[in-house]
């Protein structure tokens, strides 16, 4: 794949740092088609999604307090079906799973192919 010279849209406002720094150089580095873009979105969102939901377990732990005792938190749910999701969408676009807040551009698995 090679950089195009067309201007790439810019990153939703609603995605965190990390996820619109990835989402942007995923949109430069690549010529991925006006489609395939809700799925590089969809893949910066569930990632935010993710590390959203691990904060909360950093904060809270993995388990509550129910009446019936000890029960697995929610956010455990959430973390595991957004780290799914990411991958899914990462896989669909053919790229590397690379942690968005790594400095480097996503990892291209079949170089010469139309996204």
């Amino acid at each position: 794949m090679t950089a195009t010279s067309r201007k790439a849209p810019r990153a939703p406002g609603h995605l965190s740092k990390p996820a619109r720094k990835w989402w942007s150089g995923v949109m430069e580095c690549y010529e991925i088609e006006e489609h395939m873009i809700q799925t590089v979105t969809a893949a910066a969102e569930a990632w935010d999604r993710k590390e959203m939901a691990r904060e909360i377990l950093g904060k809270e732990g993995l388990t509550i307090d129910c009446r019936d005792g000890k029960k697995t938190h929610p956010a455990v749910g959430i973390e595991r079906d957004s780290r799914l999701a990411y991958l899914r969408a990462v896989r669909e676009l053919c790229l590397s799973a690379e942690d968005p807040e790594d400095s480097r551009s996503p990892g291209l698995r079949y170089p010469g192919r139309r996204y």
